[in-house]
């Protein structure tokens, strides 16, 4: 069993300020809503001097990918590579506020970097280097959907260290070998927990769970069990052709997204300061998006997903048969980051709903 201890809430705000002598603190920050959104949003945020810990009752704007694989970074410097390799980035990173359904979605980003032929060096390090402190859901936003993928509001593992509100404090659970080294370093901070504060809090999540089940229940989501059977059999659906109308083909939904990975390969050549000077050859990694035009084309000039229709289909094959094939898990988590970013107003439930609709499946 995890060891499970007890913070007070004001105790928990020293312990904050404290550790960011010895690590570099990102935690979750309120944001103004945006036009008419009343819901409110959070980002992360690098924590400075004595500000307090802001506990994000769901998840943030930023899916946890952008603290790993970077937008951009630069992987090669080819005149001076020891110099100014991120690869000699060893900070100590521990990112607060991180969610169920970002420990669910980032086991993809694990599998990619992490589990194949071979190892993304840049990745790993910092792996290596971030403690995950994540906490239970107390909020929902309109588009998560997490219990549709069997992901509950609170993890059970993936996690160094997470926190779940009591009245007053927090139950803080170990989850790592990791997790339990930070606990003792401050270990004054904290104090066994009470066997009625675990009940607690275990009954403080079922009511959470009904809650969430509440919110579901009207939408009538396609089951997880059956999503890999109906992007398969609706391969030649119109529904690629109708959904793909009000596409823009910003890639929003694949770079907000937890899951999506895909990157490219760029050279940079920045100029010279003089005749001596040749200037630097860097070789770049960018974010790429499926839903982009040229996603697939070749150097000939080919391209196997010239239409949007056939790029929004490769999407959800993606997610729905691949990684269920090579994971036995979709690469969904039910985050709804796709929903609130996508312009068009392509809603990845509705698609689904519509595949099981003109498949004449009940759900």
């Amino acid at each position: 069993m995890s060891k499970i201890y007890f913070i007070e809430a004001s105790q928990l705000n020293r312990f904050f300020v404290w550790i960011k002598e010895d690590f570099r603190v990102f935690t979750p920050a309120a944001k103004a809503p945006l036009g008419n959104n009343v819901e409110q949003d959070y980002c992360y945020v690098r924590a400075q001097g004595d500000a307090p810990m802001v506990y994000n009752p769901y998840r943030t704007v930023e899916p946890l990918k952008s603290f790993f694989t970077p937008a951009q970074e630069k992987l090669l410097d080819y005149f001076s590579p020891d110099k100014d390799s991120s690869l000699q980035q060893k900070e100590k990173n521990v990112i607060f506020g991180v969610k169920s359904c970002d420990i669910a979605g980032h086991k993809v980003q694990d599998y990619v970097f992490l589990e194949g032929t071979e190892v993304d060096s840049q990745y790993r390090l910092r792996r290596e280097n971030t403690l995950i402190v994540s906490s239970d859901c107390t909020g929902y936003k309109g588009v998560c959907h997490c219990l549709a993928w069997d992901i509950l509001p609170y993890p059970t593992a993936g996690f160094d260290i997470n926190l779940s509100p009591l009245s007053d404090g927090y139950l803080v659970e170990v989850g790592s070998a990791a997790g339990d080294s930070f606990v003792q370093k401050y270990e004054e901070y904290f104090s066994r927990a009470k066997e009625t504060q675990i009940n607690a809090r275990k009954k403080k999540r079922e009511n959470f769970i009904e809650q969430l089940k509440k919110h579901l229940l009207p939408q009538n989501l396609v089951s997880k069990d059956a999503v890999q059977k109906l992007v398969k059999d609706g391969y030649n659906s119109a529904t690629w052709q109708e959904f793909m109308q009000t596409c823009v083909e910003c890639g929003g939904c694949n770079l907000i997204c937890d899951t999506c990975h895909c990157f490219l390969l760029a050279d940079r050549t920045t100029p010279g300061e003089g005749k001596a000077d040749k200037g630097k050859h860097e070789k770049l990694r960018l974010w790429d998006s499926c839903l982009y035009a040229n996603y697939a084309r070749v150097a000939g000039g080919a391209n196997p997903l010239k239409l949007r229709a056939q790029r929004l289909r490769n999407r959800f094959m993606k997610k729905f048969d691949f990684f269920v094939d090579n994971m036995n898990m979709p690469a969904c988590c039910g985050c709804g980051r796709c929903i609130e970013v996508c312009p068009g107003k392509i809603d990845i439930r509705e698609v689904l709903k519509d595949l099981s609709k003109k498949a004449g499946h009940k759900r």
